[in-house]
């Protein structure tokens, strides 16, 4: 098992930041590429055990709300079906498990909000650093898309 993990200084109050990501269905609204999601079985997206299903580049992908604490404004979520390895990619490689945290603490100077993600991976031993090294590319990437939607509130 390996850890992914990027954290950075989001230029928002802390708020207005967990005000957006708090809500496990609205993916679309910080995530670049998702296209859709819906939470099944009529549960409130802040619900623990509540299930999203979002379409992600083209791919339907089903996570569920492992964690969510208002109070220590953090959400965990766990892939409910090991995540494929990206089909364009020449190398093939297993499937990975994964549960990912978003975790906001405030700063006091700026009025700005520091963000911890991380995703802890299960895969073949074998795969391990690969995904490792796909998921530290990609938690940037989603992290400056909420940096851009974040923008677009402000806008």
């Amino acid at each position: 098992m390996t850890t992914a993990y990027y954290s950075t200084v989001l230029d928002h109050p802390l708020a207005t930041v967990w005000s957006l990501i708090r809500d496990f269905n609205n993916y679309p609204a910080y995530i670049d590429g998702v296209s859709e999601s819906t939470i099944e079985d009529d549960r409130r997206s802040d619900e623990v055990g509540a299930v999203r299903r979002f379409c992600y580049l083209g791919n339907w992908v089903r996570q569920r709300l492992a964690d969510h604490s208002d109070a220590a404004h953090s959400l965990t979520y766990a892939g409910l079906e090991p995540l494929p390895f990206p089909s364009e990619l020449a190398e093939a490689h297993s499937p990975v498990r994964y549960e990912g945290t978003m975790r906001l603490h405030e700063i006091v100077e700026g009025n700005r909000t520091l963000i911890e993600w991380s995703v802890a991976l299960d895969s073949e031993p074998q795969d391990a650093e690969r995904w490792h090294q796909m998921f530290q590319s990609w938690i940037p990437d989603w992290t400056n898309s909420l940096v851009r939607a974040l923008a677009r509130r402000e806008g």
